[in-house]
């Protein structure tokens, strides 16, 4: 009982000693942010908020984002990160406890006959059988489990952080290919709608060509025109059936989805909600965006490596104890005679190794600096995003207003055209020329609405999701 009250004091005495650790020595680095940004505007300010694709009061696009949340494989696999850095926080909890172990021996031995004379009393052949618990314990004197610790745990944090980002990425990806796809639906109803106005036009023109009304020049032309836009309908088609595929892949369907690629959607216009970002946004609210937050915890986990490496110049102290019984029958194993025990204490401290710990420090401080200059390089970057983001949100907004002028006049230069031609003032290339113009003006019309939108869904990305 001595020698285990011994243990128990070294123990103490250990533990009260371990004030003197390493502790890591982090420091946020210092950037140089604006005072606010923001732009003010007479529209509506966007909602923020974890779910912000709902500004576009889309019902199909809902479900198609939580659809990707669900299945989508990239996002999946930042889940499993999580969980593997969870576990490997575990593992390095688990180092500051004591390890216990069972064990149970048996075995039989046989002495020679040639070696020597056995003592009176000891058989040839004899059983031994050993029952034991085993006890290791490193004494974190110097924090360098405890540091590891830190660092593990900032691992976790990062991994949440990349997880949150690839969230947002995707929900971005998912948006953008969804409104692209509704663009091109658009196109492809505008092309049909011109071709199928061009047709009828032909079918008219046929009989006033035999009427003698028109020449075979003006018939002629109608037709190359209507050749055309039958050629520029496969290739809208073609890249329709791509960004539904690419949507598909998003979503995490399965192969025979993806092949199929059905993706549900409205079919009719809808106009992009008014929105801007309020005025005077506190700049430090982009430090939450998850990029900067992962780039900010993998600094901490390396300036925690920093310590871990600076306990390796001293020296280390781990505990073993053994307690249990030990007899040659079975029978006598749990006997009050047959009870063992072994206490020892080791302290191991390195002397010369070639400047090996010495370059293992100089190699965390190394990574520490590559994490300082990669959480600037994100804040920098973070910055750039928004400021774009907000520039394209209201040059793209601008975009669409004059596109949507455009058509507005165009259709009614159509109108005109055909009444001017019908009474013989213009001719039939004055007519083309419109009809052109205005399934050009259509597709522009089209494509920068899905611009307004893909620019709305990157100011959500720039920002990390919003601003809440």
């Amino acid at each position: 009982m001595r020698k285990f009250a011994v243990a128990i004091s070294a123990i103490s005495i250990a533990g009260l000693s371990a004030c003197t650790t390493f502790s890591p020595d982090y420091a946020k680095p210092a950037v140089e942010l604006p005072d606010a940004w923001g732009v003010a505007g007479d529209r509506k300010p966007l909602p923020s908020g974890a779910n912000w694709w709902l500004i576009f009061r889309d019902d199909r696009l809902n479900k198609l984002v939580e659809e990707a949340l669900t299945n989508n494989t990239n996002l999946a696999i930042a889940v499993s990160r999580v969980t593997e850095a969870r576990a490997q926080l575990g593992i390095s909890e688990a180092d500051l406890y004591p390890t216990v172990g069972a064990t149970f021996d048996r075995s039989r031995l046989q002495s020679s006959q040639r070696t020597g004379v056995l003592p009176p009393g000891v058989p040839r052949e004899r059983n031994d059988y050993r029952a034991a618990l085993n006890v290791s314990y490193e004494i974190d004197l110097w924090g360098r489990l405890r540091n590891a610790v830190e660092a593990a745990r900032a691992d976790l944090l990062s991994t949440e952080a990349a997880r949150n980002t690839v969230r947002i990425a995707l929900s971005v990806d998912v948006v953008n290919a969804y409104f692209s796809l509704r663009s091109l639906d658009e196109q492809i109803d505008a092309a049909r709608g011109s071709l199928q106005s061009r047709r009828d036009t032909l079918n008219l023109q046929r009989a006033r060509l035999a009427a003698g009304f028109i020449s075979d020049f003006e018939l002629r032309q109608l037709e190359a025109e209507i050749a055309n836009s039958e050629a520029q309908l496969p290739q809208l088609e073609r890249q329709r059936g791509t960004a539904e595929s690419a949507l598909a892949l998003l979503l995490g369907r399965t192969p025979k989805l993806i092949y199929q690629a059905r993706i549900e959607r409205y079919v009719t216009p809808t106009e992009p909600p008014p929105a801007s970002v309020p005025a005077g946004l506190p700049s430090d609210i982009l430090l939450r965006r998850p990029d900067i937050v992962q780039a900010e915890q993998q600094l901490i986990a390396a300036n925690a490596r920093i310590a871990v490496a600076r306990t390796a110049l001293f020296p280390t102290i781990s505990l073993t104890g053994l307690i249990g019984s030990e007899s040659a029958a079975l029978t006598n194993l749990f006997t009050g005679p047959a009870g063992i025990f072994n206490l020892a204490a080791g302290v191991a401290q390195p002397i010369f190794s070639g400047g090996r710990q010495e370059a293992g420090i100089a190699a965390a401080r190394a990574r520490e600096e590559q994490a300082v200059l990669n959480y600037r390089q994100k804040v920098q970057t973070a910055f750039r995003e928004v400021r774009e983001a907000l520039a394209a949100q209201a040059y793209t907004r601008q975009q669409f207003d004059a596109e949507e002028r455009r058509a507005v006049s165009l259709r009614e230069a159509v109108r005109l055209a055909k009444i001017r031609h019908d009474n013989g003032i213009a001719s039939q290339l004055e007519v083309l020329d419109a009809e052109r113009n205005l399934l050009a003006s259509e597709i522009n019309r089209s494509d920068a609405l899905r611009a307004q939108r893909a620019a709305m869904a990157d100011l959500f990305k720039a920002l990390g999701g919003g601003w809440e």
